[in-house]
């Protein structure tokens, strides 16, 4: 566990929750990856990432799924794929990660708190 932060320091990290519309294999990764596009809503609008979660997920099984994405992070090269926000999950027993998004749909675009 790391150190104690304050609830402004939490405030900070923008974690917005958006629908996957778009999703593409990515060879070009080192790691197995896909190139997701995610819906934000709003002002954010549509937003790509690269996500490791190829072991849990098809293309198929991410589109129309929402997610929960940091998007205040500056945008990220990686490889030929720029990644404008990070996908948030946690890894399992081997590693693989699971998606974390809401239990029940909710506006995209919407702030974690």
């Amino acid at each position: 566990m790391s150190g104690t932060i304050t609830y402004p320091d939490f405030e900070k990290v923008d974690i917005r929750v958006g629908t996957i519309v778009g999703v593409e294999p990515f060879p070009e990764a080192r790691k197995p990856a896909f190139k997701l596009r995610i819906d934000f809503g709003g002002a954010l609008g549509v937003k790509k990432s690269s996500a490791q979660i190829t072991t849990h997920y098809t293309p198929d099984t991410l589109l129309g799924r929402q997610v929960a994405a940091v998007v205040n992070f500056p945008p990220r090269q990686i490889g030929p794929f720029m990644s404008e926000v990070l996908t948030l999950g946690f890894p399992d027993e081997a590693g693989g990660v699971v998606l974390i998004g809401p239990s029940l749909p909710v506006p995209n675009g919407g702030k974690l708190f």
